[in-house]
């Protein structure tokens, strides 16, 4: 069961009486009528909206009564469930992580070589870049576009770099397997993978279907070295 809120940030009533006593004036009798109470909100269905708002627009130009206007709550229920815009961005990323983004992490952890995690990674991104019902594009990427937070800016570059280090690493172990030729140059290429990831994101931005960004990920994972009779 999601978590309910009040709209002022607090939690809701507990069921009781509800009215209050009111002496009318003019004629002395006591008569009642509902107390008010705080409009509640799903937590969880608040931070997708928020998420969704991120994602379109980016970091910087999702102004905070954009965020209370698309997760229908006011401003001091956003800060007393969320915290301030950044913290909300941070659980956004996070939460987008973990739905939309961990096709990179589950190839590197499940395919056997570098080159199989590659082609699965973007064969994935080709996919989950152009799905109907949300953006196009990967947040991680678009959230920092003309961004003057370098705290937001420095967060998003260092997820983008881990996924590049990470590639990396498989590719070195490769070479020392003798799956990858010894000459391979880990960091250009994995570098090579990060930009391709990257572009196919701004291409599926900008119209492109999962039928051309899978062509291109092919023409990417032709470029890769082989050794032997290792096919990846």
């Amino acid at each position: 069961m999601h978590p309910m809120v009040n709209d002022d940030g607090t939690a809701p009533a507990c069921k009781g009486p509800e009215a209050a006593s009111v002496r009318a004036a003019g004629d002395g009798k006591v008569r009642t009528k509902p107390r008010g109470r705080p409009r509640s909100f799903d937590r969880e269905t608040a931070l997708e909206k928020a998420l969704l708002a991120f994602w379109e627009h980016g970091y910087e130009a999702t102004s905070v009564s954009d965020l209370t206007r698309v997760m229908d709550i006011g401003a001091p229920s956003l800060y007393a469930a969320f915290g301030d815009k950044r913290s909300l961005f941070e659980e956004v990323v996070r939460v987008y992580g973990a739905r939309h983004g961990s096709f990179t992490d589950r190839a590197l952890a499940e395919e056997p070589t570098a080159r199989a995690a590659v082609e699965r990674t973007l064969r994935e991104a080709a996919t989950a870049y152009t799905e109907p019902g949300h953006p196009h594009g990967c947040l991680v990427v678009h959230a920092a576009a003309n961004c003057s937070n370098p705290e937001v800016e420095q967060s998003l570059r260092d997820r983008r770099n881990a996924n590049i280090a990470a590639f990396e690493s498989r590719i070195r172990a490769d070479v020392a397997a003798g799956v990858l030729p010894p000459a391979t140059d880990a960091a250009a290429l994995a570098r090579h993978t990060g930009a391709m990831i990257q572009g196919m994101s701004q291409q599926a931005r900008d119209g492109a279907s999962r039928e051309e960004l899978e062509a291109v990920a092919e023409i990417a994972l032709s470029i890769w070295p082989r050794t032997g009779t290792h096919t990846g």
